[in-house]
């Protein structure tokens, strides 16, 4: 049986503060089975945007251990964190975090020619026919509305059908509308992808879309609910 996506095996994250230590999490543990979709809650500073990082190996736990597809985060230098993110992470941001110099087929051509994978010109034409700008290739984001622009960033996360798929309050800077638009079409595409989804979100009609809630309060998981 294959290990579980994500594991966080007691997991404390401190940071200074002047002359005091805060502590962001304490002793978490929270375990992901591929496939699953899971949305992070709670209140701000609850710790939730600190898990996410840890998760992604952007940021590394005062203890405790995170694994992820079975690899150790911990036991990882930069390189090989950086190698991982590639290959086997998607990421979906609030501010969508194009880059404003390339096209949008540029941008969703990145993470393609960084994995070396064949064919990266189609399939990077096929994620922006499917997600509705077959006629806006070739405009730059200051071209795009914000959510053309964030279905721009929903095909460059799944350009390489990423096992995971991490987003940070992937509708926070959308309108209702287009925010349910663009949460419909992550989900399309991550259950097309077979992508394990963790999401953080404040808004509790992003997090019903989730098939498990996981509520933390003082970096402590208080609630873990799943659908039945």
């Amino acid at each position: 049986m294959p290990p579980a996506a994500i594991e966080c095996i007691r997991v404390t994250k401190r940071m200074s503060s002047g002359a005091r230590v805060l502590t962001i999490l304490a002793e978490l543990d929270l375990s992901v089975e591929r496939g699953d979709s899971v949305a992070i809650v709670g209140p701000s500073g609850s710790g939730k945007s600190t898990l996410l990082g840890l998760l992604a190996g952007l940021d590394r736990p005062t203890d405790g251990e995170v694994r992820l597809l079975g690899e150790s985060l911990g036991e990882l230098d930069e390189d090989e964190l950086a190698l991982l993110r590639r290959h086997h992470v998607g990421f979906v941001f609030q501010d969508f975090q194009l880059l404003a110099n390339i096209t949008a087929i540029e941008n969703v051509l990145l993470p393609l020619e960084l994995s070396g994978a064949d064919g990266a010109d189609e399939r990077a034409t096929e994620l922006l026919q499917r997600v509705g700008l077959a006629e806006r290739l070739h405009h730059y984001p200051s071209q795009l509305s914000g959510g053309e622009q964030q279905r721009v960033a929903l095909a460059r996360a799944f350009a390489t059908r990423p096992p995971v798929l991490l987003a940070d309050e992937p509708t926070g800077n959308l309108d209702g509308v287009t925010g349910g638009a663009a949460l419909d079409l992550m989900y399309e595409l991550r259950e097309q992808a077979g992508s394990t989804l963790v999401l953080v979100t404040h808004d509790p009609q992003v997090a019903e879309r989730a098939r498990r809630r996981v509520r933390l309060v003082d970096g402590r998981i208080v609630s873990d609910e799943r659908d039945a």
